[in-house]
């Protein structure tokens, strides 16, 4: 009987410390560590709808996100190359754009004018995916010592199938060009098979799919340590019963 509550005991510590060790390592997983950004953070920017309407005068693209530029320029006031952080405010941001079967594009203008950010999206017809192939941008801050032009037609990011939106609840940064990046914030795109004014059923990305993978991962990890425990618990109460029977 001291050896079978021994084990009984052994194991339920066991059990409590594998669960705190998992629930430990769950806190730490989801927790990105501090990065130190060349200038003050903005904080998120501010989710914009935006949208494109067709010859028809009905919405042929949708965009609904929170947009985030970052661009490297040289600075008159510093006299030197500096790396900026600038925020798309919705409020001050004007869409217009075009869609074609198989070519959508949307271009974004702020500031009056000294913003121009457009998307350029392609979509594949025999495999019926889309994807955010070109970005081109052209700013003329008051800061910059002279106008910068970026543009990349090689891109490959916010890929979605016809039919359906593309969606990304967490931050990506879509990189153009060395000098200039984008962050975006809780994405969620439609450039082709837009019917009505709602969003189609959405795809979610791969990051937001592994955020929910981990959960799962560690509730049957639990579950297993519960039953293990248990089966435990079980054969020692056997054996204990089995130590009174008369021999």
């Amino acid at each position: 009987m001291i050896q079978v509550g021994g084990f009984q005991s052994w194991s339920l510590g066991v059990m409590l410390h594998l669960i705190l060790a998992a629930i430990l390592h769950q806190g730490f997983a989801t927790v990105a560590p501090p990065t130190a950004g060349p200038h003050e953070d903005p904080g998120s920017p501010q989710r914009g709808n935006y949208q494109v309407n067709g010859s028809n005068g009905t919405k042929c693209l949708m965009a609904y996100m929170g947009l985030q530029l970052n661009l490297t320029f040289t600075s008159v006031s510093q006299n030197k190359t500096v790396q900026n952080i600038v925020n798309i405010k919705p409020n001050e941001t004007k869409s217009t754009g075009s869609c074609k079967s198989d070519v959508a594009f949307l271009r974004l203008t702020t500031d009056t004018g000294k913003t121009n950010l457009t998307f350029y999206f392609t979509l594949n017809t025999t495999s019926t995916k889309y994807y955010l192939s070109e970005v081109s941008l052209s700013a003329a801050w008051p800061d910059m010592k002279e106008p910068v032009s970026v543009n990349n037609n090689s891109l490959d990011y916010l890929r979605g199938t016809l039919g359906y939106s593309y969606r990304c609840h967490r931050e990506q940064t879509l990189n153009v060009a060395q000098n200039f990046s984008i962050n975006t914030f809780e994405v969620q795109v439609q450039p082709f098979g837009v019917n009505g004014s709602q969003f189609a059923a959405a795809e979610e990305c791969q990051l937001d799919e592994d955020d929910m993978l981990i959960p799962i991962v560690v509730g049957a990890a639990l579950a297993g340590l519960v039953i293990i425990v248990l089966l435990a618990y079980l054969i020692g109460r056997k054996r204990s019963h089995a130590g009174y029977q008369t021999i």
